[in-house]
């Protein structure tokens, strides 16, 4: 199991657009991938399970990647990140 938790800096939190490419990433990997904020967690691989957590600027989005790939998700998950919110 590989965590990633990542402060967004995006001033509009987690929003749409950054939120359906990381969804598109997620499913490019085999492993499971749970998104926790806000006291919930959903399938980060839902683009409403995700935008369900109202992640806003400055809060802790946490990535919890599980299974066979869970390396190379987690990886290119937190560069998504870094680069997008």
């Amino acid at each position: 199991m590989k965590i990633i938790e990542y402060v967004i800096t995006d001033p509009e939190g987690v929003h749409a657009l950054p939120a359906g490419g990381l969804i598109k990433l997620a499913n490019a990997f085999n492993c499971s991938i749970t998104a926790k904020g806000n006291g919930q967690s959903t399938d980060a691989k839902h683009l409403f399970g995700l935008m369900s957590l109202g992640i806003k600027n400055g809060q802790t989005l946490t990535l919890i990647c599980d299974g066979a790939d869970e390396i190379e998700a987690a990886k290119a998950l937190e560069r998504y990140l870094k680069d997008n919110l």
